[in-house]
């Protein structure tokens, strides 16, 4: 319920990689006439993981994503905007500390809702170190548990919300415009290596700040006397180190604060999650920047995508071009009609197809491959027509696609196989229609192209020479 007189605000965090289908189905009950008030803010996460492909991407993201609102029913919901993130480069989120500052007026307390796996607790560490919470909050609240295996988030974590004042508005602004003027040559040492290594996890990048840092007390060394009786030859054994104990509030700096609350996620059914082991998700779920791989393939040639997805092209009259977006660990291989099914019984549960793994017993338990027939149309080779995706909005994130792309009016009839279970989505239109124009020169003898990984953008940093 509404505490201090204002609504709450919701902060619902999908992944971006889900779309079109990402949003709980949950949101238009929560945010009925019958329910109490509440303002709505969708943060799409995850942003970091996709190259930069084509004309105003991330404009046409943030129009996917309010298309997705719309089918979910939110028209009329009071919608406090749409913001695209990686809650763990840092892109976008000292954006997403503004938006929800200038909702101060009419928010009370913030809760993250989402999916599991969704990004909610990298978000809620996010928002903790930077100028939304109280300057002391780090020291006295735990960060929650980062892990792609859902069901980590279990109790109700929440920190103070600082007051933006104008004072703070201003000292922020400030911090920020001085930032936005400086270049990479510009950067100490340490955040240069910071900001190399956060290239080499995802394309857009970013950087949280704090413009209100609390001055840290000089630590007082503790010596142990009993250590002191032995000599350096002796060995005294391991003393008991003390753990590091975690501040309080006072009852006067909480007890008029809005809170920001981290929600245990949605689990939902019909996920490649609930049949993989923690080994197998490990490879499938993928944590840095996915470089896309393409292979041009023939009427009656097979792409497989480890064991647990299939594509056929059955007929077309020309060669077309598939783009697969999915962890680097995970292994595609490309094979004729006529022999796939036997490549599959041969090396299905092996290291050659990775997932799932465990041989001929695992893959006794494993759900068949089941088909669906698909028929597209092709649009130009330089913008692909769809993406077939194997993965579902179910207990945890794990988006796994291909992009088709075709001649102009050229038409395929594609059998695509997913294991039985779990959902198979074509993506109309494809979530990055230029994809395959990011490819390195083709492989002599293979159907395949050298991959290349496209630089990286970073957020807030002058480009040399730019005024």
């Amino acid at each position: 319920p509404p505490r201090h007189g204002r609504r709450p605000l919701l902060l619902c965090v999908i992944d971006v990689l889900e779309l079109p289908e990402p949003l709980l189905p949950q949101l238009p009950a929560l945010l009925s006439a019958e329910a109490p008030a509440a303002a709505l803010m969708v943060v799409a996460n995850k942003v970091d993981l996709l190259p930069l492909g084509g004309p105003a991407r991330l404009a046409r993201l943030r129009r996917r994503v309010e298309a997705a609102c719309a089918r979910a029913g939110l028209q009329q919901a009071p919608l406090a905007g749409v913001r695209l993130v990686s809650a763990k480069t840092g892109f976008g989120m000292e954006g997403l500390v503004s938006a929800l500052q200038r909702s101060w007026h009419a928010a009370g307390d913030v809760y993250l809702l989402g999916a599991a796996n969704a990004g909610k607790s990298a978000l809620f560490n996010a928002l903790l170190h930077s100028d939304y919470c109280k300057s002391r909050a780090p020291n006295a609240v735990r960060c929650a548990t980062v892990s792609p295996w859902p069901g980590t988030t279990l109790d109700l974590l929440k920190f103070p919300i600082i007051n933006p004042t104008c004072d703070r508005i201003f000292r922020r602004q400030e911090r920020l415009r001085s930032e936005a003027e400086k270049t990479e040559e510009q950067l100490s040492d340490e955040e240069l290596k910071y900001l190399k290594r956060l290239k080499k996890q995802g394309y857009l990048v970013g950087e949280v700040g704090r413009t209100f840092q609390r001055s840290k007390p000089t630590p007082v060394i503790d010596f142990d006397p009993d250590l002191l009786s032995y000599s350096v030859d002796e060995d005294p054994g391991h003393s008991p180190q003390k753990q590091e104990e975690m501040e309080e509030f006072s009852y006067n700096e909480v007890k008029d604060a809005r809170w920001c609350f981290d929600t245990p996620g949605i689990v939902r059914d019909n996920c490649v999650l609930n049949l993989l082991t923690e080994k197998e998700v490990k490879l499938v779920l993928p944590t840095q920047a996915i470089v896309p791989r393409t292979f041009i393939l023939k009427p009656e040639m097979v792409l497989f995508l480890a064991a647990l997805g299939r594509i056929d092209y059955l007929e077309g009259e020309k060669s077309a071009w598939f783009t697969v977006m999915a962890s680097r660990l995970l292994p595609v291989h490309v094979t004729t009609l006529s022999q796939a099914d036997a490549v599959y019984e041969k090396y299905a549960g092996k290291e050659f197809m990775k997932v799932p793994m465990g041989g001929e017993e695992r893959m006794k338990e494993f759900p068949p491959l089941v088909p669906q027939d698909v028929t597209l149309e092709g649009i130009g080779t330089t913008e692909a027509v769809a993406d077939i995706k194997f993965s579902s909005t179910g207990k945890s994130a794990v988006s796994r696609w291909v992009a088709v792309t075709a001649h102009t009016q050229h038409k395929l009839l594609l059998r695509a196989y997913a294991p039985r279970g779990t959902a198979l989505v074509v993506r109309e239109p494809p979530l990055l229609p230029y994809i395959p124009t990011i490819r390195g020169a083709r492989i002599p003898g293979t159907a395949a192209y050298r991959t290349k990984k496209p630089p990286s953008l970073v957020e807030n940093l002058k480009v040399p020479g730019n005024r």
